[in-house]
């Protein structure tokens, strides 16, 4: 279920950009949107055919889905569409102190456009008037890292693994919500 906090900023909605539910029907497409995060990776991978990186990525694409699915609670499953047309995923979780960006995916061909950029500035200015922060955790060795250091998000607590929590604190003075 969507949290009311999560919505397309004005600014993207004025250009045809909206958020929907995801559907079985959006299936082949968020497998595709998912595989472009694997391409270099298995660019890597001597020796397997297509078919063989084909079916890794849809055995991972379906063990990530299983485990949002199953393992968090209050989950809402987006798909960034404009003019109708998918260009990206946005899952995101509303807790009672923060709204947690759970994944989020721009196709690439919309990379580099401020998409990204803009929805995530609205979902931080809408959570912080909720009085909440928002948070996401990040590969260290992602390059989406430095986009939301630019947007004011810090790491928080220790890494774990590979993976670094980062929020976009609440202005001194403003409590959590709660």
């Amino acid at each position: 279920m969507r949290s009311l906090l999560v919505r397309i900023p004005p600014e993207l909605a004025t250009k045809g950009f909206a958020l929907r539910p995801e559907t079985e029907a959006d299936d082949p497409y968020l497998l595709a949107l998912y595989a472009t995060t694997r391409a270099a990776e298995l660019e890597q991978v001597p020796g397997w055919t297509p078919e063989q990186k084909q079916a890794f990525v849809a055995m991972q694409f379906n063990a990530q889905r299983h485990h949002y699915r199953t393992a968090l609670a209050n989950v809402g499953f987006d798909v960034i569409t404009r003019a109708g047309v998918p260009i990206g995923r946005l899952y995101t979780q509303e807790g009672e102190t923060m709204l947690h960006i759970v994944d989020i995916l721009i196709d690439p061909a919309e990379r580099g456009a401020g998409v990204g950029t803009a929805l995530l500035q609205g979902l931080a200015a809408d959570a912080r008037a909720a009085g909440k922060v928002l948070s996401i955790f990040v590969e260290s060795y992602n390059p989406a890292k430095r986009l939301y250091e630019r947007l004011g998000f810090v790491p928080v607590g220790e890494p774990k693994g590979f993976y670094i929590e980062m929020e976009i604190p609440l202005p001194a003075g403003q409590a959590a919500a709660g």
